[in-house]
């Protein structure tokens, strides 16, 4: 039996969601898959004294360290029947206290996590002030102003399919370069600069450098018309720097 689970997390304390791997042996950090296999292999098999994870899960997609979570989904195959809101309770119990699950449900065996998803959507979040807060947190904060008429015009140079090669980072596994934006947003509230972007599929740092080539348009007063030349070079150094993870999040992942 296949089984769907909705994870949020906050990422700053893992390495990335993904377990990591050097020269084929797994290398020991913290992960929030690691610790969901752990939590739902023990409740599986009723084994608390090992920690073995016998049970794999298969994510919507990959975030680095920093980046949360609202709407992650994996799947994982069980040969034993789940009561699901009682499941959810118990492995919410067992978590770390910045790792929770929400929503699980059965589904049909050919559902997969990464590859029956229809569209991600990221949401970036900065502060747009001169002067620091203490409840500012993690998030970035640009000093200089923002022009958000500017903004939004350069963010639907994205919007559609394209080769987004000049976004893309080195550690990008996937060859493929082409995605399709479906929209583009940036909206304003109070000190914060809320960008959404939700696309059929993102590459590495894709979000983060998109960002970073927004506020490269907005430091150096650049016109807005900056982020399609970018775009169309497909080159990597024509674009922004990779800003910090700190403020990125998995908003939702849909399926049909």
């Amino acid at each position: 039996m296949r089984y769907a689970v909705q994870v949020q997390y906050i990422g700053k304390n893992y390495a990335g969601s993904q377990i990591q791997f050097r020269n084929g042996k797994e290398i020991e950090t913290p992960t929030i898959q690691g610790e969901l296999e752990k939590a739902i292999s023990t409740l599986i098999s009723g084994d608390t004294a090992n920690n073995n994870r016998h049970c794999k899960t298969i994510f919507s997609g990959r975030t680095d360290k920093g980046v949360n979570s609202l709407g992650q989904t994996i799947h994982f195959d069980t040969d034993k029947p789940i009561v699901a809101s009682k499941f959810v309770y118990q492995l919410n119990e067992i978590l770390p206290k910045d790792i929770s699950v929400s929503d699980l449900k059965q589904v049909d065996e050919k559902f997969h996590a990464q590859k029956s998803a229809k569209s991600r959507h990221y949401r970036f979040v900065f502060i747009n002030r001169k002067c620091k807060n203490a409840f500012d947190g993690d998030l970035m904060r640009i000093k200089f102003d923002i022009n958000m008429e500017r903004m939004q015009k350069a963010l639907n140079y994205l919007i559609g399919e394209h080769d987004f090669s000049s976004f893309k980072s080195s550690g990008t596994l996937n060859p493929s370069t082409v995605c399709f934006i479906k929209s583009a947003e940036c909206k304003k509230d109070g000190d914060k600069i809320i960008i959404d972007i939700i696309g059929n599929r993102f590459l590495y740092n894709m979000v983060r450098t998109i960002v970073g080539t927004l506020l490269e348009i907005e430091g150096h007063n650049l016109p807005a018309e900056h982020m399609q030349q970018v775009l169309e070079a497909c080159d990597r150094t024509k674009a922004g720097q990779t800003v910090s993870p700190y403020g990125l999040t998995l908003i939702e992942v849909t399926y049909n």
